[in-house]
């Protein structure tokens, strides 16, 4: 079980970065206002999480104009879609009672 629990990555735990992560899994790219409303979560949260989730390079972020307005969208970089996909992979391990590897742990 411990070899499971290994897998898990602690920068997932936060609520805000899973949905994050979870969003930008099934979307190609999403921009602020967009993920903002689906998780629910104020400017600032949403902006310390994704800067976490940058600075361990699992986001790209893209900042350009719309007209005169800024839009700052984001996506997967290929590390962190592999980073999360190990993490969901671990969960499904611990759910289902076998290790990463296969092995069974009952």
């Amino acid at each position: 079980m411990k070899q499971i629990i290994d897998h898990i990555n602690k920068c997932f735990e936060n609520r805000t970065r899973l949905g994050i992560m979870a969003a930008l899994m099934v979307n190609e790219s999403i921009d602020f206002k967009a993920l903002k409303v689906l998780l629910g979560t104020t400017d600032g949260n949403l902006s310390s999480n994704i800067s976490t989730l940058e600075q361990l390079g699992y986001v790209k972020v893209k900042k350009r104009f719309i007209g005169k307005a800024t839009n700052t969208s984001y996506s997967l970089t290929s590390g962190g879609r592999k980073a999360f996909q190990g993490h969901l992979d671990a969960l499904e391990a611990l759910i289902r009672g076998v290790s990463v590897d296969g092995k069974e742990t009952n």
